[in-house]
């Protein structure tokens, strides 16, 4: 399967919103203007990215960049198309142009129950530094918090 990883533009949205509808069902799933206003009103501060695969985004993903650090935002993969190194092919694309930008470190919270995304993660090189409790507000779960490039 060729994937092709760029850049989100303003003509994605609609697609990237539908996608974490469908990827954070009976969570908190972010809003198309949320998403309009990431990768359009703020691109100076943020970098989103989609992965294309035949013809349609399977995936996306989206990082604050904040002085030298990246906050990576979102990362969601189709559940048609997940298991085919999407999401480790965005993270890599991702942390290759943050890095060129000057960002040296990335951080990011996942549920403490979501076992394959912090398999993921710590595949990317990403290592657990806390826990914030009560995180996710729809139903209080504990996010890990986790970094990569991070000095204490």
């Amino acid at each position: 399967m060729d994937i092709i990883i760029r850049r989100a533009e303003e003509e994605d949205v609609r697609e990237i919103a539908g996608l974490e509808a469908i990827c954070f069902e009976g969570e908190d799933p972010w809003s198309e203007g949320a998403f309009h206003n990431e990768i359009v009103d703020n691109h100076d501060r943020t970098l989103y990215l989609v992965a294309l695969a035949d013809g349609k985004i399977a995936g996306y993903m989206g990082v604050w960049r904040i002085l030298d650090e990246g906050h990576i935002t979102n990362v969601a993969v189709s559940p048609a198309y997940r298991r085919n190194h999407i999401a480790d092919s965005l993270i890599s694309e991702m942390i290759r142009l943050t890095s060129e930008g000057g960002t040296t470190s990335w951080t990011l919270e996942v549920r403490v129950d979501n076992e394959p995304a912090i398999r993921l993660y710590e595949k990317m090189g990403f290592r657990s530094e806390g826990v914030r409790p009560g995180y996710y507000e729809y139903d209080g779960t504990d996010a890990l918090i986790m970094w990569k490039g991070h000095e204490e």
